[in-house]
């Protein structure tokens, strides 16, 4: 599984044009390009994954914080009989309780991780789309270096 530590590592050196095999550089834009475009595809599922999980526990968590689970659903999920302590809690109220349920908290993590790790997948995949053309501009400097 991709993580985003790992795809910043990986392009700190794929991201390095060799200056003295510019033609070779230019080759390996296609491999990169295929490289990350799989890594981009992997996160867009990923993030498909996550969103669609995340609208399971929402339901499961609406169902046990309004009273309509039975004690044999609340145990098999591993939760608490009462998930207010006792307390009356007015509809009001309930915003604070889903904001701060751990599990709901995880899921949404979970979900900015993902869209972070695709931003960053796509901003690689736009960098690379445009690789030919910082490779052209570096063999026009160094004509221009050498007096042509």
């Amino acid at each position: 599984m991709i993580n985003l530590d790992d795809v910043l590592s990986d392009w700190k050196t794929d991201s390095i044009i060799n200056q003295n095999d510019l033609a070779q550089s230019s080759i390996d834009t296609a491999t990169l390009h295929s490289k990350y475009l799989q890594y981009l595809a992997v996160a867009k599922l990923r993030l498909k994954k996550a969103k669609l999980q995340q609208k399971t526990l929402l339901q499961l968590k609406w169902k046990y914080y309004n009273g309509k689970m039975d004690q044999a659903e609340i145990e098999s999920l591993g939760w608490s009989y009462d998930p207010f302590d006792g307390l009356k809690v007015m509809k009001g109220e309930m915003d604070y309780y889903y904001d701060s349920d751990i599990e709901i908290q995880n899921s949404e993590e979970k979900i900015e991780y993902c869209k972070i790790l695709l931003e960053t997948l796509s901003e690689i995949v736009e960098t690379l789309r445009w690789r030919h053309q910082t490779i052209s501009n570096i063999i026009k400097w160094k004509n221009f270096e050498a007096g042509g």
